[in-house]
């Protein structure tokens, strides 16, 4: 078994030899730029890490892991475009250190890159290891897009955790299904394996929900307060409107609806209200439910313990970072 650290290790190691480039270099400069912006590299980590628990070869896995990172990073790039956000990971974002053109066209020339690499597998696994894949891609796809719809009204509790499934969990399963495929396990064993990963990935959203709003700017990396300012539909946000009484609310629809405001007094009213409503202990107990369905799911594997206790040990770090 390998440890995390040297799964991310070994990682590292491959995305550094990782030569993307050609002419116009224009193109490919974004994509090295994005990439080099380090980053938890959570989800290869994971499709490693997916593979090992059922004892198969790491060497097989790292290329599709390195598509899984291409992927993920491709979709940051876009997400960023259409958030108008100034800062991934304390630099500038691709769109504001070039331009908006650019960063979508280098975009779609990772997703391609992302399939070159998926496609590196045994010839027996490409078609079911690109079908997933390809399902998960769509997925990312569609949570995108209803958090957009969520922008222009006020939605359930429930219908915002079906986004960021979505948006954020599937790809987290799809990158733990994918490395036990590669280690031909059972498909029972794959299954809750992606189940795992599933609920993990909801848990790491509200956790990222509330570092929004009550991270350390310093350690965060990105802009906080961000989804406040772009008035995200978060599980802190609608769990306020659900609890809030007429007077807060109307204060709530009031920032919602403004359309020219000082960012820094929005989040801090805004920020008020949640601390009024408890809503920052709220939301670390929902965060703390979908961490428990994931273990469940971790349990139901037949490995044992010891191999397990890597992934335990991610997921449990995952729910007490600060960035």
């Amino acid at each position: 078994m390998f440890s995390i650290e040297k799964l991310q290790q070994s990682f590292e190691q491959s995305l550094a030899t990782l030569n993307i480039s050609g002419d116009p270099k224009e193109l490919y400069e974004p994509i090295n730029y994005i990439l080099s912006l380090g980053g938890k590299r959570m989800r290869p980590v994971l499709l490693m890490a997916g593979c090992d628990l059922f004892g198969g070869q790491i060497s097989k896995a790292i290329l599709p892991a390195l598509g899984i990172e291409i992927f993920h990073n491709f979709s940051l790039m876009h997400d960023d475009i259409m958030d108008n956000s100034p800062i991934r990971r304390s630099k500038p974002t691709v769109h504001v250190k070039w331009d908006a053109n650019t960063a979508i066209l280098s975009g779609d020339a990772m997703l391609v890159e992302a399939y070159n690499m998926m496609m590196q597998v045994d010839d027996d696994l490409l078609r079911p290891i690109l079908s997933v894949f390809s399902s998960a891609a769509t997925r990312v796809c569609e949570g995108q897009q209803m958090d957009m719809v969520f922008e222009k009204k006020i939605v359930s509790i429930d219908d915002y955790i079906n986004m960021i499934s979505l948006k954020t969990a599937v790809l987290l399963a799809a990158s733990l299904k994918i490395g036990g495929m590669i280690a031909r396990a059972n498909n029972d064993d794959i299954d809750h394996l992606a189940e795992f990963g599933l609920n993990l990935g909801i848990a790491f959203q509200l956790q990222d929900d509330i570092l929004d709003v009550y991270g350390d700017k310093s350690k965060f990396g990105k802009q906080v307060g961000g989804d406040i300012i772009a008035n995200k539909k978060t599980y802190l946000l609608l769990k306020a409107f659900e609890l809030a009484d007429d007077q807060t609310r109307q204060s709530l629809n009031l920032w919602m609806e403004k359309k020219d405001f000082v960012a820094e007094e929005k989040v801090a009213s805004i920020t008020t209200i949640f601390n009024s409503l408890n809503i920052k202990e709220l939301a670390e107990k929902e965060m703390q439910s979908f961490h428990e369905k994931a273990m469940e799911s971790m349990r139901a594997i037949n490995q044992a313990d010891d191999r397990k206790e890597i992934l335990i040990s991610l997921a449990d770090s995952l729910m007490k970072r600060e960035i």
